[in-house]
């Protein structure tokens, strides 16, 4: 499931979308680290709507939205990052993200990862989203 491009076209498609590469991605990863996914796009792309489909596969009850302002949320074992207002890379540091991405039972959604390049896995997941009008995005995975 590489170089492959999705087209939705409502915020439930989208997170359908994320339900069944999450599913994926779970039967193929190693069992030794986190499953790392970073996501990239303009803002209104549809990471976010992406990360809220994430949490209803997992089962994940309560509102998740944007952690634009705070940096991570954690919701369960799903931690959703956004980099964005990141100054620096090494300040993913200070919230514990090495410990967080060595633990195989965590998911982390990354948004504005090129903030923190350096940092990300190797065996990182990039999707790349792109707004296509008021209903239609586009998913590169």
């Amino acid at each position: 499931m590489s170089n492959e491009i999705f087209n939705t076209f409502s915020a439930k498609e989208t997170q359908k979308l994320a339900g069944v590469i999450l599913a994926g991605l779970i039967k193929k990863s190693p069992k030794d680290r986190a499953l790392v996914l970073a996501l990239s796009g303009n803002l209104g792309s549809g990471k976010t709507t992406f990360t809220q489909g994430l949490a209803k596969f997992l089962k994940i009850k309560g509102r998740v939205n944007s952690p634009t302002f705070v940096v991570m949320k954690r919701f369960k074992n799903l931690y959703h990052i956004d980099a964005y207002r990141l100054n620096k890379p090494e300040e993913i540091l200070e919230l514990g993200f090495k410990e967080i991405i060595a633990n195989p039972k965590n998911i982390v959604v990354i948004e504005w990862p090129e903030k923190i390049k350096k940092f990300l896995p190797k065996q990182t997941h990039f999707l790349k989203f792109k707004f296509i009008n008021e209903t239609h995005r586009q998913i590169k995975f």
